[in-house]
């Protein structure tokens, strides 16, 4: 209860202002590129949910060099590759809602998700009860693929 109270009034762009902290479980940075980063969705689908973030704070694609579109695709990439290591999923969803009516949650600064799936996921909590259960906590998730991350890139 204390989360839904602290951040039920929030302002600014969350991306933004992840940015402007240095990289931890608080603001679930896990990778930082020259013009995009790797951030863990803060309300998961399933475990390991990430989203790939330009820096350039843009409402679509259209507003983004076509270095910095290469570089999402890369880093998603690089994102299946970590994910697959951690979680080893059977599958993934990758994509990106622009607009409101497409289901961006934030509509002002795009992004491009990408969830690791697996048969059966979705059971009857999120089915009838529409909530998820996630085995870990999002700080567990941070460490885990923050560190496969570091392993990457060595």
């Amino acid at each position: 209860m204390a989360y839904i109270e602290k951040h039920k009034e929030e302002t600014g762009c969350v991306f933004c202002e992840a940015l402007g902290s240095p990289d931890s479980p608080q603001n679930l940075i896990v990778y930082r590129a020259n013009q995009v980063f790797v951030i863990i969705n803060r309300y998961p689908y399933t475990s390991g949910h990430l989203m790939v973030v330009p820096y350039a704070h843009q409402s679509s694609l259209e507003g983004l060099d076509a270095s910095v579109r290469a570089g999402l695709m890369e880093l998603a990439t690089q994102s299946m590759a970590v994910l697959s290591q951690v979680y080893s999923p059977e599958g993934f969803n990758i994509g990106i809602n622009i607009g409101e009516p497409a289901g961006a949650g934030i509509t002002d600064h795009v992004h491009l998700h990408v969830v690791p799936r697996w048969t059966g996921d979705t059971n009857f909590m999120s089915s009838l009860g529409q909530t998820r259960v996630l085995p870990e906590t999002l700080e567990d998730t941070w460490q885990r693929i923050r560190q496969a991350w570091q392993a990457l890139n060595e």
